[in-house]
């Protein structure tokens, strides 16, 4: 497996994160399958990328359960395996996988591009993405939440950000939270971005910011790193459906991607077991239905 990084000024950070949240954890055998010779019509991505023999997937480095950097300087968590299952039906094994880190505020621009071949990245499916790419799935519905310190009393949920101008709250450049925060705030400078979600929990921790916000279940595996200096409070208010981002229009390929995930229910509910469904707090999923492909 090999992986590129997008941005090389956050090796140190990402990988010291990694190193804590994943102990001695090696992340184990992949649920994936791989296809052996598998056919697929000409001219189309599959085709394509199954005569190639390798693969260049966008994901996260900085999110505990679903994409993270593991001990090997490698990607693990239920994205990374999501995205090893659809990989493995093009009859890709994961040595053949090129991981392309994809923060936020880039995964549009890395598919347009073609840097990547597709994108499992936490990656909230909305109208404004669609006006660039095109997304297969959902293959999992998250939901936005606020993390804060343990003896942080003060914020109980959104709706005591208004009142609090005070506390500063932090997210992610480019991404869903971001946006639907802004309507609880009671300014513009009340907001703090950065690249990437680990930056956030550290400005958390010196005490910079006081509350971060984004999905659940991304806040739970911080959280549960945090050796109880983190909480989450209040419940979730919004709904984030994530879906696997590809080339705009490729509708062959998204109807294959949802059809693999279909076809292997029983290796996502395992991929979700060994990665996210470790973390304290968060539920087993049902794969969702997906959502026609346009």
């Amino acid at each position: 497996m090999r992986m590129k990084r997008t941005m090389a000024a956050l090796a140190g950070a990402t990988l010291a994160l990694s190193l804590a949240a994943c102990g001695d954890d090696d992340g184990g055998d992949s649920p994936a399958t791989v296809e052996e010779n598998p056919e697929f019509e000409s001219g189309t991505t599959m085709a394509e990328l199954a005569e190639a023999g390798t693969v260049t997937i966008g994901t996260k480095f900085d999110q505990p359960g679903f994409g993270l950097l593991g001990l090997g300087d490698e990607p693990e968590g239920f994205d990374v395996e999501v995205a090893k299952i659809i990989a493995g039906a093009l009859g890709i094994a994961e040595d053949d996988i090129d991981w392309e880190e994809s923060p936020s505020e880039l995964r549009e621009q890395l598919i347009e591009d073609g840097t990547v071949d597709f994108v499992v990245a936490t990656y909230t499916i909305n109208d404004e993405r669609k006006q660039r790419i095109s997304f297969a799935g959902p293959y999992y519905n998250a939901g936005q939440m606020l993390m804060v310190q343990s003896d942080n009393d003060t914020i109980t949920g959104p709706d005591d950000l208004k009142a609090n101008p005070d506390q500063k709250v932090c997210s992610v450049t480019g991404s869903t939270p971001a946006e639907n925060i802004k309507q609880y705030l009671a300014n513009a400078d009340q907001l703090v971005l950065f690249d990437v979600y680990d930056k956030c929990a550290d400005a958390m921790e010196d005490n910079q910011v006081q509350v971060v916000t984004t999905d659940n279940v991304i806040l739970a595996g911080f959280v549960s790193e945090s050796d109880g200096e983190f909480k989450l409070v209040g419940e979730q208010f919004t709904e984030e459906p994530y879906g696997i981002g590809i080339k705009k229009g490729d509708v062959e390929f998204c109807e294959f991607i949802n059809q693999t995930l279909q076809e292997n229910e029983d290796a996502y509910l395992e991929a979700w077991d060994s990665t996210a469904g470790q973390i304290e707090g968060t539920e087993r999923p049902e794969l969702p239905e997906p959502d026609p492909c346009t």
